[in-house]
């Protein structure tokens, strides 16, 4: 645990974590309809991704990434082949079983924070637990993410790095299985970046949240468990990093 930044007493105990599959896909490909051109995004991806680990999907703009990563959030459907979530065909599943699966087993956090500028940080977080099964405390959501101290500012008041880790907190205060993060550092520089990832490594050790982060930047998959290249709509090549790098020793 890292000292001063304690989950707090009454916090709801994490749920899906120990040995396991989270997600698998066989044969994943998706193609986009864009006029009378077919742009294939994924093609024929096989994956998976165990409880309470951290990948990073590496690779340049346009290999696939972000299509994988909304696909296995419910944000967006396969064209074809299969993914299940613990056992959950996510590719058979109804619109209104995507976004229940969505609201209480995925938290999402992308390159742009997207919070409400009209509610401080603390609303900004405890909105998401209004509508969530089994929230946390919004306040140990954004203890957990070193803002306590911030919890009364606007989004106008915060640094970039500062609102992005309210992003986090705001992700995770629904105490979801899985967090999915799309480039969260990519409107950031190094040193604001590793604000940002330090939270995210921290919630996934503490909480035991599978974790995975899309990124074109090669220096963050010291970070990982394992490592997804992608190219093409390909996974090319899974590599597992025998040590974890702090994100503190991570620069670029």
């Amino acid at each position: 645990m890292v000292t001063g930044l304690s989950m707090g007493e009454g916090l709801p105990e994490k749920r899906d974590v120990g040995d396991g599959t989270v997600f698998r896909t066989e044969g994943l490909t998706k193609v986009y309809h864009m006029g009378e051109v077919d742009v294939q995004a994924l093609r024929g991806v096989d994956m998976e991704l165990f409880s309470g680990e951290m990948v990073v999907l590496l690779g340049p703009s346009g290999s696939g990434k972000s299509t994988l990563l909304n696909i296995l959030g419910g944000l967006d459907t396969a064209s074809g082949g299969c993914v299940t979530y613990r056992g959950m065909d996510l590719t058979k599943a109804t619109d209104k079983e995507l976004t229940q699966y969505r609201r209480s087993h995925v938290g999402f956090v992308f390159q742009f924070y997207n919070l409400i500028p009209s509610l401080t940080a603390l609303e900004n977080v405890t909105i998401v637990t209004e509508v969530s099964d089994n929230p946390m405390d919004p306040r140990d959501a954004l203890r957990l993410v070193g803002l306590s101290e911030r919890s009364d500012h606007f989004p106008s008041q915060l640094s970039g790095g500062e609102q992005q880790r309210v992003a986090i907190a705001r992700a995770i205060a629904k105490n979801p299985s899985v967090l999915l993060c799309d480039e969260p550092t990519g409107a950031l520089d190094s040193a604001t970046g590793v604000l940002v990832l330090e939270a995210i490594e921290r919630v996934n050790r503490e909480m035991g949240t599978t974790t995975a982060v899309i990124t074109h930047n090669s220096d963050i998959a010291a970070m990982a468990d394992r490592v997804m290249r992608m190219s093409g709509g390909m996974i090319i090549e899974v590599t597992v990093n025998e040590h974890r790098k702090p994100p503190r020793e991570i620069h670029w």
